[in-house]
This record gives structure tokens, sequence and C-alpha cells, in this order.
């Protein structure tokens, strides 16, 4: 065959014209795209669960860029460092150990206030990977495992869950719903920068911990007025008076000097929860009220887990509250839990949250 004789397709051009209406198109949509993340959540949002007392608005911050190159700090929301101590030690009972702001709160290597409380403590549970900006998982969760309401409680969660959620973490396949929340993408970054050995060790070291009673639970009409740390953990204001609590969950450190400051890993919380919520939720947990499936089914009889699945007993109702709107909105995925929250709404979800919060785990 000749090749000067066969026929040839001309390439196809786009005229300016075309150039100038995709490149339209592709500048509406980003910008669209953000005004949506940015311009408000529906009215029906658990805030409150996030660590936020108002609803997200245009020009509210959102959580940084993080990129599937980023380093796991960058991907977090950044607490000024606590440089103005002055050197002042801080102590707590039952221990002969005292330490600044600052140490109790360094990024690779935290306070370890009960030592002999716990095992020893895996490298990267103690002090992290700093040169790849992995901060220390007892940072957020504690030596102990026990976590605040703003992240997440570790403590004797099975060994095969704790593998299958970093797992899960690494994927992208656990995030929060609520744009503003840093933390849930520091964590998925953390879990896809370790090692396979970095996350048995994580998993072996929390299994093997007992997690303890975190939580008083107050049915009322009137809770605190608080404000918000850089990640969400709520504080009360001092002297301040009580206001309606309305359709919404307030939690508080039983003593807030001692969780936002000296990181107590005894640090005990309070959750204010509205009047006949724990009934409720009682009712939805037990006989699933026509609306769900009973927890206790999976979770066993007294929702302290059974085999391989996790106790919800005694979380924060913050904690219980995010995990089950993440699922309902499905950032968080767990193809097992979507049937059982299909037909919750944010009200039933709260009365959930809190009766199990009031549980002893």
């Amino acid at each position: 065959v000749n090749p000067r004789s066969m026929k040839t397709t001309p390439k196809s051009r786009l005229s300016p014209y075309y150039c100038t209406v995709i490149a339209f198109f592709i500048i509406f949509f980003n910008v669209y795209s953000q005004a949506q993340q940015t311009s408000g959540l529906p009215e029906n949002w658990p805030n409150w669960a996030y660590g936020y007392l108002e609803p997200l608005t245009e020009g509210d911050r959102i959580a940084p860029p993080c990129p599937a190159s980023a380093k796991p700090l960058d991907c977090a929301y950044r607490s000024p460092p606590a440089t103005d101590d002055d050197g002042l030690k801080f102590s707590l009972p039952e221990t002969s150990f005292s330490f600044t702001a600052s140490e109790a709160d360094y990024d690779y290597g935290p306070a370890d206030w009960y030592p002999d409380d716990h095992p020893l403590m895996p490298s990267v549970v103690e002090q992290g990977r700093q040169e790849e900006k992995i901060r220390a998982c007892s940072l957020c969760h504690y030596p102990n495992g026990q976590g605040k309401m703003e992240n997440g409680h570790v403590a004797g969660l099975p060994y095969s869950y704790i593998l299958a959620q970093l797992e899960i973490f690494s994927k992208g396949d656990r995030r929060s719903a609520d744009p503003r929340k840093a933390n849930t993408n520091e964590m998925a970054m953390i879990a896809k920068s370790m090692t396979d050995e970095e996350k048995q060790a994580v998993a072996r070291y929390f299994s093997s911990v007992n997690f303890k009673p975190l939580v008083n639970v107050i049915e009322t009409t009137r809770a605190p007025q608080v404000r918000m740390t850089t990640n969400g953990l709520m504080l009360p204001i001092e002297d301040m008076p009580f206001v309606p609590l309305g359709n919404r969950i307030i939690e508080v450190p039983k003593n807030p000097q001692r969780t936002a400051i000296m990181r107590d890993p005894k640090g005990m919380f309070i959750s204010y929860v509205p009047i006949g919520s724990l009934e409720k939720g009682k009712l939805l947990v037990e006989t699933s009220n026509n609306k769900t499936i009973q927890c206790g089914i999976c979770h066993g009889p007294d929702q302290t887990g059974l085999a391989d699945i996790p106790s919800i007993a005694g979380r924060t109702a913050s904690y219980t509250m995010r995990q089950l709107w993440d699922i309902k909105q499905g950032t968080r995925k767990s193809p097992i839990m979507v049937p059982i929250v299909t037909n919750l709404d944010a009200d039933d979800m709260l009365s959930i949250s809190a009766y199990l919060a009031s549980l002893p785990p």
C-alpha cells in the first residue's frame, strides 16, 4: 500500500470561541463547588457534634487542603504553641510528674502523666515520626487511649477492628461530613503514612488498654455557655449564666484546665442532653422503635461489644453522633451500618448518642 495514497483525517481543532466556553464552565464549576462547600449545610446539621455552635456560612474557615501528597500535619489546623507558659509546671493527683503546658502538648512526645497505667508505648504512639509530620497517637488519644470529645476513644477496641479502621482511613473511606473538621483528614493521612508494622503495633497496644468511665450525662433544659478550641473541644465560659440547651448536646470537661492545658488522661466529661432524650434513645437502641435495628444484636446486650465488634457504651455523645451522621452522609463507608441509619433523623441520632453515653463502658 502506498502510504501517500491513504486518506488521513485532519486533527480536529477547537475554535477560540469553544475554548472560551469550556474555560468558562470549568471556572464556573470550580467556583460553584467551593460555594456549595462554604455557603452552608442543611438546617438539621448537628453542628454541636463537630465542635461548632453556629451553622457553616460563607466565609467561615474550613479544613486546610489535604491533597494525596500532603504530610499529615499539613492537613491539620495549627493551634498556637504554648510558648508563654514561663516554665510554670503543672501537677495532677496521684502522680509525681509535673509538666509545663508546652511539654504536655508537645506534638512528638506529649506528657505521659501515668506511665504505670498502661503498657510500654510503641514509638509511633509515644512520639510519632517528626520527619514525616506524623504526630504521636498519644497527643490526641492520650497514652491510655481514652481520647476526648473532639477526636476518638480507641482504648479497648478490638485488634482487628483497629486495623480495619486504619485501612479504611488510609483508603479515604472515613472522612468527616463537615468540611470544617480537619483532624479527621489528618488521621486519614497518618493512617496512609504508617507502615504495616506500625499499624499492627498500634492495634495491639490500644486493644490491650481498658476503656474507663468517661462521661456523666445530665438531662436538662439549660447548659453552660461554651467556647470552642481550634479542633472543637467545648470549654465552659467562667462566671456566665447557663442558657437554654435546645435540641443539641453540650459536652464540657469536668475540669477544663486539666483537660485543655494539662491534658489529663483521667479527665471526665459532662454531657448536658435534652430532657426525654435518654428515654427515646433507650427505646431506639433496645427495640429499634420500628426505625432501625437493635444495637445489641451486633454490639452485645450491654452495648459493650461482641468479638470483633466494638463497644459503643460510655463514649462521648459528640463522637457517637459524628459517626452516625458521617455514615448517613456517606463520608464514612460502613455498608453494615447503612441500614441502621437509613431511617434515622438527626433527633433520633442525638437521642441514641445521649443514651449510649449514659451507659457504663
